[in-house]
């Protein structure tokens, strides 16, 4: 690492980022050499029998918001079809489960990537206002999945007027 001699406080902070920007460099360079490793390794993993994957379930990212009616879910779940999705709700508590199945056999040394989750996925969340379960409809549409659940009717005030005798 070079050493740089300052004149002043200008040169100090121009030394003090040259050497942050070279530990940049050198710690993201070794992330990336373990990344590799990891990728490398992981179909020796597989040969040894670690199939600790297969009891994994993946977890399913969603969007969640309400409008002045509802409360919307949303999320990405490409490549799996609507039979293969279960939407359960049980109190105020919304459960997507599914899976996204493979459609071919690809030898773990053939694999330059491998990012795409395949599997089984769930993901439950607590909704946080009175929910009407009855009128819940979910639609898959171009990979994203939509649930739309209607809030609940909000109590209605009623003004008791007492009478005197």
């Amino acid at each position: 690492m070079p050493v740089a001699v300052s004149q002043g406080p200008a040169e100090e902070l121009e030394a003090e980022e040259l050497i942050t920007e070279e530990i940049d460099a050198e710690v993201g360079a070794e992330e990336e050499n373990q990344s590799v490793q990891r990728v490398a390794e992981a179909p020796r993993a597989a040969k040894e029998g670690e199939d600790w994957l297969s009891d994994y379930e993946g977890q399913l990212n969603i969007d969640m918001y309400q409008t002045k009616d509802n409360v919307i879910i949303k999320s990405t779940i490409a490549g799996v079809r609507p039979e293969d999705i279960d939407i359960t709700v049980a109190n105020d508590m919304v459960t997507i489960k599914g899976a996204r199945k493979k459609e071919e056999t690809v030898s773990q040394d053939d694999y330059f990537y491998q990012e795409c989750y395949w599997g089984n996925f769930s993901r439950s969340v607590i909704i946080p206002v009175d929910i009407d379960s009855e009128g819940i409809e979910a639609d898959l549409k171009d990979g994203i999945l939509t649930v739309i659940i209607p809030k609940a009717a909000k109590a209605k005030t009623k003004k008791v007027k007492v009478k005197g005798l």
